[in-house]
This record gives C-alpha cells, sequence and structure tokens, in this order.
C-alpha cells in the first residue's frame, strides 16, 4: 500500500484471525474491543480503500448487510440465504473457461476470479424440519 495506516493494519488484522466474513460493523465493534480510536466512518473509508486496492474482498449479500475477507487464498463462497453465513470452500476449475462462458452468453466480463454459491445451510434445513 502507499502509505502506511494504523486503521487499514487493523482491518487486516481483524479479517486476518476471523473466520466468519464479517460486516463492516462487527469489523468495527471488534476493532472497538481493542480499544482502537478509529471512526466508524474512518472504518468504512478504509474498508472501501482496500476493496478497490484488491486487498480485501467486499461479499455483497443476498439478505443482510456486505461481508468482508481477505483475499489470500484460491477459495471460494456459498452463502446461506437464511442465516447469511458465508462458508469458503475449494473447487478447482477452469476460470478462463467460466469467464469466457459468462462473455459469451451475457457480454458481462467478470471482474473477479472467486465464484460464490447461494443456498440454504445444513443448520438452517434442521430449524426447518
Amino acid at each position: 500500500m502507499e502509505n502506511y495506516s494504523k486503521q487499514r493494519e487493523e482491518i487486516i488484522e481483524v479479517l486476518e484471525n476471523s473466520k466468519n466474513h464479517p460486516t463492516a460493523e462487527e469489523i468495527y465493534l471488534k476493532l472497538k474491543e481493542g480499544l482502537s480510536t478509529s471512526s466508524r466512518s474512518t472504518i468504512y473509508r478504509n474498508l472501501a480503500l482496500l476493496v478497490n486496492k484488491k486487498i480485501i474482498l467486499k461479499i455483497s449479500m443476498p439478505i443482510g448487510p456486505d461481508r468482508y475477507d481477505l483475499i489470500k487464498n484460491n477459495h471460494n463462497h456459498a452463502i446461506c440465504l437464511k442465516c447469511g453465513k458465508v462458508f469458503d470452500f475449494e473447487c478447482k476449475f477452469n476460470f478462463e473457461e467460466l469467464k469466457e462462458n459468462v462473455y459469451n452468453q451475457t457480454g458481462l466480463e467478470c471482474s473477479q476470479e472467486i465464484f460464490s454459491v447461494t443456498g440454504i445451510c445444513k443448520e438452517c434445513k434442521q430449524i426447518n424440519r
């Protein structure tokens, strides 16, 4: 990153230590637990900057607030439509072929190589039985 920022470093640290793809508010609250003096607006501004720099990923959610993930290894996301949990999963497939198929069928150029799927997680299915 061009300039050092304690706030960006703190956000990255929260994401490195998180397994649940936190929301901006959850990141803010976690930083407050650690006695960070960063304001809510500073956190949101730095999240946007980190997304633009492709250091973190903003996961747009079908329900609820967006979530964030550190871009560190090849993995994809499965999103529960009931509870909003985001699960990491690995699957090897040809992203170039996928991007080409999407483009040929829709004219849309894919901007990232992370695949997301939606459905209902095991826990939510058990609750509905």
